[in-house]
């Protein structure tokens, strides 16, 4: 279970000498997804001011799956697959045009208090609407959730 939280469509700058989207620019897509979800949890400009208050990113790990190519246009899911008081492991689908699956993003966040520069737990009002997302139980976790980089001993 998922849910949408943004949308694009490819353009020239993104496209490499390849013929089709840069691995940089996935990156840059999942993290404009990341932004996205974090505005519509309520961490918006007001939200930073009046609580001082954010979202840092601690580690992320993309699958690239299918090349996707310019004017494109592709939609990034997100399904929260665990959190506790002031972190989030989150996983994000990239799909094309047709639906099909063409990347994944894994990403660990945290929730920063800017004035003191340290973890902090999200405010009650921004853990509510985190809540209002789909979760996934550990059991149901996509196949590409959870992997480890590294040659396969033969």
């Amino acid at each position: 279970m998922n849910k949408s939280v943004w949308e694009h469509v490819v353009p020239q700058e993104w496209v490499d000498y390849n013929g089709h989207m840069n691995d940089a620019a996935y990156s840059i897509a999942f993290s404009q997804a990341l932004d996205a979800f974090i505005d519509q949890i309520g961490i918006d400009d007001a939200c930073r001011t009046e609580y001082h208050y954010t979202i840092f990113t601690l580690e992320t790990h993309v699958l690239y799956l299918a090349e996707v190519h310019r004017n494109e246009n592709i939609t990034i899911n997100l399904s929260i697959l665990e959190r506790d008081a002031k972190r989030m492991h989150l996983f994000f689908e990239m799909t094309n045009e047709a639906g099909e699956l063409v990347a994944t993003s894994e990403q660990m966040t945290m929730g920063m208090d800017q004035k003191a520069g340290r973890p902090a737990p999200f405010p009650d009002k921004i853990a509510e609407t985190i809540s209002t997302f789909p979760h996934v139980d550990r059991d149901n976790w996509p196949k590409q959730a959870g992997r480890s980089i590294g040659l396969k001993k033969k």
